[in-house]
């Protein structure tokens, strides 16, 4: 039996979604609240939100999605800046204390800080902190960045910021704030994604740009790699320097945000992620013209886009082979074992009318352990699908990643110990094609192919990350539970 944690599992996860807020007419707290739900696709195992009123930061958080957090609403959280958090655990244990945002108190008053993105010397500098004296409440990398700026001795808040930034080394996109400015910080190859929107009072820093479009802020740009801005003032310009001492010769964004992690309405670099999924299904079409199909279907939700490229680059039509149970959450009652109930069949169901007696192409973003992906072929052949034909819109995922997402040891993921041929066998498809790696550059229409991370395509860590978790020092001051 496919269990629900292990069809969760067959998908790569990003780790947090970030959202900050500087408005002295809007409602920050309301508005924060709407911009993790905008955001939580990033990470639905805790979420949180501080705000200042210049005096006083409050902060409430918890486990659960947004609106388990707040469902007794957002009282006692008020304020003119705002910093919202949406956590799916890859540094850390998934346990009340790493929640964030996190905060503290040191020498200048009030700080918090939340994060996206995964620091990969972070076992190095907290074994160094903790031998110099300092104490850690939680188990995420994320401290070390409030533990470096309170230890700074810089004079204002965005040189601490800064003197702990040149210090990280990994990928982040972190916003920080104090009780009177609002700071926000991308690494310099650029790994996570970060923009900045304007309010008709006020700023919005945040992860993606359908949170802005959630509170009603305009898109005024992205966050450049190695860029810090400095929000404090409803109208004035944010104050932007580039605040790394070294930048790299290129950027590497993370490619798997227009693969699969950001929602599609979204902008991200002035790439629409949309756009670039089409283009994923049009060139998946384009190398498998061998393919006679009467229809093309996706595993809703993620690979529709790519699907629907798919068909109309093939001229065939795009149909709704597989309906999904929008009231499924991600956990529910295990059936018995005398029931032998497919979990995937709680959560998916083939249109029989649609797939029967028919060729069916099956558009999905990725492969992860190949479990899932099994189950559903056998749904369509169960329906009556004469033949299926898996396509996927990223090349195998072949290496763990290193930058904030969730990914197996390398010998659980499918692509790292079978050939394609292994894996079509595995899930019992008709055929199996994984876009291939010039086509995936070619699906980008703005951003230079040459400037993202393929790393768990092909093993090539933009800043040799892996030389450092080789190591072994990643999981020193992890609790796993």
């Amino acid at each position: 039996m496919v269990t629900e944690k292990a069809m969760a599992n067959d998908k790569l996860h990003e780790e947090c979604g970030v959202f900050g807020i500087y408005s002295h007419k809007d409602d920050v707290a309301l508005n924060t609240y709407w911009g993790l739900y905008a955001l939580q696709h990033r990470g639905q195992e805790s979420a949180g939100i501080a705000v200042t009123d210049g005096k006083n930061m409050n902060i409430k958080k918890g486990m659960g999605l947004v609106a388990n957090v707040f469902h007794d609403g957002i009282a006692g959280l008020e304020g003119h800046i705002g910093l919202g958090h949406v956590r799916y655990s890859t540094t850390g244990a998934s346990i009340a204390y790493n929640v964030q945002p996190l905060k503290v108190y040191y020498d200048g008053g009030n700080l918090a800080l939340a994060h996206n993105g995964n620091l990969t010397n972070a076992a190095e500098l907290r074994s160094k902190l903790t031998k110099s004296g300092v104490v850690f409440q939680t188990t995420v990398d994320t401290e070390l960045v409030l533990s470096l700026v309170a230890r700074s001795r810089k004079a204002t808040l965005p040189e601490r910021v800064a003197e702990a930034a040149n210090q990280i080394e990994g990928a982040f996109a972190i916003i920080i704030m104090n009780d009177e400015e609002l700071v926000a910080f991308r690494d310099p190859y650029g790994f996570r994604p970060m923009c900045l929107g304007r309010l008709d009072n006020g700023w919005v820093v945040t992860s993606e740009t359908c949170a802005l479009d959630l509170v009603g802020a305009k898109y005024v740009r992205d966050i450049k790699p190695g860029e810090m801005i400095v929000i404090k003032d409803d109208y004035a310009e944010p104050e932007s320097f580039m605040y790394a001492d070294k930048m790299p010769d290129r950027c590497a964004h993370c490619i798997f945000e227009y693969v699969y992690f950001a929602r599609p309405d979204s902008i991200i670099d002035k790439e629409s992620v949309y756009l670039a999924r089409v283009n994923m299904g049009r060139q998946l079409a384009r190398e498998t013209k061998n393919i006679d199909a009467d229809l093309v279907i996706s595993v809703p939700d993620s690979g529709t886009p790519a699907a629907i490229g798919y068909g109309l680059e093939k001229g065939i039509p795009f149909l709704e082979g597989l309906t999904k149970n929008k009231y499924i959450g991600r956990t529910f009652i295990q059936p018995t074992q005398k029931q032998r109930l497919n979990a995937v069949k709680l959560k998916l169901n083939a249109n029989r009318a649609l797939v029967e007696g028919k060729n069916v192409v099956m558009v999905d973003d990725s492969i992860v352990r190949g479990t899932t992906s099994g189950k559903i072929v056998q749904l369509l052949k169960d329906a009556g699908a004469k033949s299926v034909h898996v396509c996927i819109s990223s090349p195998p995922v072949k290496f763990p990643c290193y930058y904030g997402i969730d990914t197996s040891a390398r010998k659980e993921l499918i692509a790292s110990t079978k050939t394609e041929a292994e894996i079509q066998e595995y899930i019992k498809a008709d055929s199996l094609h994984y876009i291939s790696m010039e086509g995936l550059r070619k699906s980008l229409s703005v951003l230079n192919p040459d400037g993202m991370c393929y790393a768990c395509f092909n093993g090539d860590y933009p800043d040799g990350a892996d030389k450092v978790i080789r190591q072994g020092t990643k999981y020193l001051f992890e609790t796993k539970c």
